[in-house]
């Protein structure tokens, strides 16, 4: 068989491809004699890497001497996860590939976590760990992982180089996969003594990834198709996933949207795909969701579908999601297509394209609000009859709710919010309104508690000039609150707002409602017995801390915290354990049993449609 040549794979990758994609002042270099390490350091600078996370270790360190003179900011991490968080927080916040660094065997395993994070909501990053030498590969030598093994199912593609003279094409192909089709996570395993051997540097490399060919433009006869199930429909939603964020689609979304009057759910990975205060906007679906958008979804004969992938917590119990809804499913990613739910016309293809097209193709029978005025009397009221809200708690406590959304309304749009995982983070997608893009945070499918510190970092270092706020619970801040350290002696300064309710406050939540609060192993010590003391540990990692605790004084500390912009601030916001997260779908459920509150559930009138 012939193998191809890059001539022949132009229409698919070029190094004109990447540069595009990660740095499009990328020049020719001319061949230079160097180490393996020295042509690492050199096609990340000429693939325009401006900082890389990491920490260095022993089968990595040769690459750390050239990185001494390089142009690439190096920031030096606490702990491997923390740098993978970091890269995925600044390829959040930016849309670049985000880079981290790791040494072998454990250097390279704590990063499994962050790079399962990056594949479940496809994030471009590229690891770079660093592999025993070649001879010892498979003999069980000093700090060994097969970490090119471990994270197959968890890549996109991941490379072990075998020769020093292949890095700058790898490196080249690894930034391409990254950032081309759907984004994710490439690893890039270099033994030893590959970095330590000599070879002869030049950029650009022949790029070599025979098959490898997204599909950006969606067929046009499924297109035409979608547009007559539009204008078919009486009932159509559109469900909107992270993938518009990923393709740069918000703006065709908004014309779509307007176009049509078709009303607009958005994922928690959509978040800020379409402004928060747009009156077609219904909120987020799924156990968590509002109660307009969960409706709409199970009641609707269309939903077309834009980067979206039925995920479990959106859909609910499956066989009972959306009964009556034809589907067109758009997605970059075929496998996505069909996997948890068969879609009528599937459409494989960039969300920026398949937006702009499906435009073209509505824009003759396109009416506007006007064109489902039952639909949209019907969800107006059930949006009157069901707004989020929280109660008060009846024992002088905080309420958790209260201070997010006064910290949105404080803080505003502008700013990027990074949330943990967990109660903290459902009210920080419920109560901060997000009116643009790329402000709003957060590990959707993996769940990784940990992701916030380190993500802020990463968004920060991506935008100085943008004010970034972690919203973390003290659980989650207990995991990664290290790199608090590495924000102030590099001078970044992210805000910490710790939601402190002394538990673990989702599974207290699930212990309340199925474990006849039977609270087995949630109580966190951090009320009872301030342990730690969220106050002493920020100043004991160069950061300024403050404590709130009362309801008259959220605000004054909020403001405190905007004033400070020459070092990390974290606040300790003391709040009641006992609040919950409402709307609810319990997980196995159908979505038709949504909780508005404890026991309390929805009741949809027979003539709501």
């Amino acid at each position: 068989m012939t193998r191809p040549t890059p001539e022949s794979l132009a229409h698919r990758v070029t190094p004109a491809t990447v540069a595009a994609a990660v740095n499009p002042a990328s020049t020719t270099v001319a061949p230079v004699a160097t180490t393996g390490a020295g042509a690492l350091v050199r096609s990340l600078e000429a693939l325009g890497v401006e900082v890389a996370f990491g920490i260095p270790g022993g089968a990595i360190l040769p690459a750390y001497d050239p990185l001494f003179d390089s142009k690439v900011r190096h920031i030096l991490v606490r702990h491997e996860q923390g740098a993978g968080h970091a890269a995925t927080g600044y390829a959040q916040a930016t849309g670049k590939v985000g880079v981290c660094i790791a040494t072998s065997g454990p250097g390279a395993t704590n990063l499994v976590t962050p790079i399962a994070d990056a594949y479940m909501d496809s994030v471009p990053i590229v690891a770079i760990t660093g592999q025993v030498g070649r001879p010892y590969i498979g003999t069980d030598a000093f700090q060994e992982a097969d970490i090119q093994g471990i994270t197959l199912p968890i890549t996109k593609h991941n490379f072990l180089v075998q020769n020093a003279e292949e890095l700058p094409r790898i490196l080249a192909e690894a930034f391409h996969l990254a950032a081309t089709g759907r984004p994710g996570p490439v690893l890039v395993d270099i033994p030893k003594d590959v970095l330590q051997s000599q070879t002869t540097f030049q950029w650009p490399p022949a790029l070599d990834l025979p098959g490898y060919r997204p599909t950006l433009h969606p067929h046009g006869k499924q297109i035409r198709e979608a547009a007559r199930l539009i204008a078919a429909a009486k009932r159509p939603v559109l469900y909107v996933g992270g993938g518009v964020h990923k393709a740069g689609a918000t703006d065709g979304l908004r014309k779509l949207a307007e176009l049509t009057g078709i009303p607009v759910v958005t994922t928690l990975m959509g978040i800020g795909a379409f402004p928060d205060s747009h009156p077609q906007h219904l909120g987020m679906p799924g156990m968590h969701g509002t109660v307009p958008a969960v409706y709409a979804m199970q009641k609707a004969d269309l939903l077309v579908t834009l980067g979206a992938r039925f995920d479990d917590r959106v859909t609910g119990k499956l066989d009972s999601f959306a009964p009556d809804a034809k589907i067109v499913h758009a997605d970059i990613d075929p496998a996505e297509i069909g996997k948890n739910r068969h879609a009528d016309v599937p459409i494989v293809g960039d969300a920026r394209h398949v937006i702009d097209e499906l435009i073209a193709a509505v824009s003759s029978t396109a009416g506007g609000t006007d064109q489902y005025p039952a639909w949209w009397s019907t969800l107006n009221d059930i949006r009157e009859r069901y707004p989020l809200g929280y109660e008060e708690p009846t024992d002088g406590t905080l309420a958790p709710q209260y201070v997010i959304e006064r910290l949105g309304e404080i803080v505003g749009p502008d700013a990027i919010y990074c949330a943990g995982v967990g109660q903290h983070q459902m009210w920080a997608s419920q109560f901060i309104k997000y009116e643009k893009p790329g402000t709003w945070l957060n590990s959707g499918g993996a769940g990784t508690m940990g992701y916030a510190v380190p993500a802020a970092m990463g968004a920060k270092v991506a935008q100085p000039g943008t004010t970034v706020w972690a919203i973390d619970g003290d659980g989650c801040f207990q995991m990664t609150n290290q790199e608090l350290a590495t924000c102030a002696l590099e001078g970044i300064p992210i805000k910490v707002a710790v939601i402190n309710n002394g538990n673990l406050g989702m599974v207290r939540q699930w212990q309340t409602l199925f474990y006849d609060g039977r609270y087995s192993n949630t109580e966190l010590g951090t009320h009872k017995h301030r342990i730690p003391d969220f106050v002493k540990l920020a100043e004991a990692l160069g950061c300024v801390g403050l404590r709130c605790e009362s309801k008259d004084d959220v605000d004054k500390v909020i403001k405190q915290a905007m004033e400070i912009n020459d070092a990390p601030v974290v606040i300790d916001f003391t709040v009641g354990k006992d609040a919950m997260v409402w709307p609810m779908v319990a997980a196995g459920t159908s979505n038709d049993e949504i909780m508005f509150a404890r026991d309390v559930r929805p009741t949809f009138d027979e003539d709501d449609l």
